[in-house]
């Protein structure tokens, strides 16, 4: 059983990019530039948006974090977008999800442009990736991509199984695992809440990838001998015996998946170290104007 190590490999890639910004500033360009919105006080979006600031300051990027309190309204969030949509020192930007209620998380996505839409999530974006396309592809599926490219974990003819259908993370990746390319030309299919004896697809999977925020969801009778498998779950678990009060888990319960699995992903430090990461590559691809529309 091999680790899927998150962390390493976004370590390697985060000095790659800085390699290459250096190279950018050394001929007179302009360094990449990724702006951040986030509004209210959600804990695990402040950590995420604190990492992505951080990723940025390691590998040589301007980045530009915009706080605005949970109150903000829809009209006033969208006129922010818009400024950012226009600035063209911004080469890509991010609305933090999840939203406070009262704002149309929708509307929001819609009136990002597409060429700045680094988190892939604009349905030009990803109808363009279902198109095989140039796109920015969403941060996750990007990571999970990646990961199976550098590993040289074959994808070519496999049976791929996930579990999970968000526009996130499952339906944009299935997708991507079944278009002609490499990592690609699986036969995938896609299990959620209403799938049937959920078993009976992962334990023909050669390659199960996880993603339905359920805490230790998959256990180890529920794969077969051999398969990668790929955790995308991050669930917090309650935990006296912690200082912190919770433990994280990923939707799958590692201690007896793992010894049957060829490749599997830790929580943390696996894919959630690659979406940061993805989002720097795909902010260097608009600053080089790599994706045209």
């Amino acid at each position: 059983m091999i680790i899927l190590d998150g962390k390493t490999l976004a370590k390697t890639i985060k000095t790659e990019l800085a390699e290459e910004v250096s190279r950018i500033y050394a001929a007179g360009g302009k360094k990449p530039h990724l702006a951040a919105v986030l509004v209210g006080e959600d804990p695990a979006s402040q950590v995420y948006v604190r990492n992505k600031v951080k990723s940025c300051e390691e590998v040589g990027f301007h980045s530009t974090l915009i706080k605005k309190p949970a109150t903000v309204t829809e009209t006033e969030l969208l006129e922010i977008v818009q400024e950012l949509n226009k600035n063209p020192e911004i080469d890509g930007f991010i609305v933090q999800l999840p939203l406070p209620r009262h704002i149309r998380e929708e509307k929001i996505t819609l009136t990002i442009d597409p060429r700045k839409d680094v988190d892939g999530f604009h349905p030009i974006n990803i109808g363009r990736m279902a198109q095989g396309l140039p796109a920015y592809l969403p941060a996750t599926p990007f990571g999970i991509v990646e990961m199976l490219r550098r590993y040289h974990i074959p994808t070519d003819g496999k049976e791929v199984v996930v579990v999970g259908r968000s526009n996130i993370v499952g339906t944009p990746i299935s997708i991507l695992l079944s278009r002609k390319a490499n990592p690609g030309n699986a036969t995938v299919t896609i299990c959620h809440s209403r799938t049937k004896n959920l078993a009976a697809h992962t334990t023909k999977a050669d390659i199960l990838i996880v993603a339905i925020g359920i805490a230790d969801l998959i256990t180890g009778d529920m794969v077969k001998e051999g398969a990668v498998v790929i955790d995308v779950g991050i669930n917090r678990v309650e935990d006296s015996a912690n200082p912190k009060g919770y433990t994280l888990h990923g939707d799958v319960h590692f201690e007896s998946v793992a010894p049957k699995a060829s490749y599997i992903t830790p929580v943390p430090g696996g894919v959630g170290q690659m979406t940061v990461v993805s989002l720097l590559l795909n902010t260097l691809k608009a600053n080089r104007g790599e994706i045209y529309f």
